[in-house]
């Protein structure tokens, strides 16, 4: 067995099992953003559409079938007239506004550019999730180093299950 197909194996092992630990977690919803066409040469507002659900273990997303990155979080709300000190405030409205318009209810977390990992496709430098000297880690942040996977799940396992007080 080969050291990738190795690590391969232990990756589908560890998700399997946060599967199992997180059987009756809440999840969140995925979307996707999505530009509608233009009805006589006039556009639409985007929307962001449902894409199913996942746990949120901090920069991973679990699935029932997959594991993906992270992208943007934002909470669904319906527009209104505000202004805006900073652009990037204006596109995180915007990403709000287009999920109100997808059908999710106000205040309701979604999770819009996140990305299909394939287990079978690491290497050291992916991220968030790698193979490293035959084990899989995570990258937990863009400045932080890696984590051994099995300890970054329980972690982040214990966290959805239990938050703190007030979290």
């Amino acid at each position: 067995m080969s050291e990738q197909t190795g690590a391969v194996d232990a990756i589908e092992q560890l998700l399997a099992r946060a599967r199992d630990r997180l059987d009756e977690a809440p999840q969140e919803r995925l979307g996707e953003l999505r530009q509608p066409r233009r009805i006589l040469g006039i556009a639409r507002s985007p929307r962001i559409v449902p894409a199913g659900s996942a746990w949120p273990l901090g920069v991973l997303l679990l699935t029932q079938d997959a594991v993906l990155a992270t992208g943007e979080v934002v909470r669904a709300r319906t527009e209104a007239v505000r202004g805006y000190t900073a652009e990037s405030q204006r596109a995180r409205a915007g990403l709000a506004h287009a999920a109100s318009r997808g059908g999710f209810a106000d205040g309701e977390t979604v999770h819009v550019g996140w990305v299909r990992l394939d287990p079978r496709d690491l290497r050291a430098d992916t991220v968030p999730l790698a193979v490293q000297e035959g084990l899989p880690v995570v990258r937990w942040s863009a400045a932080g180093g890696y984590l051994p996977l099995s300890r970054y799940l329980d972690e982040r396992i214990d966290l959805l299950r239990s938050p703190p007080e007030r979290a």
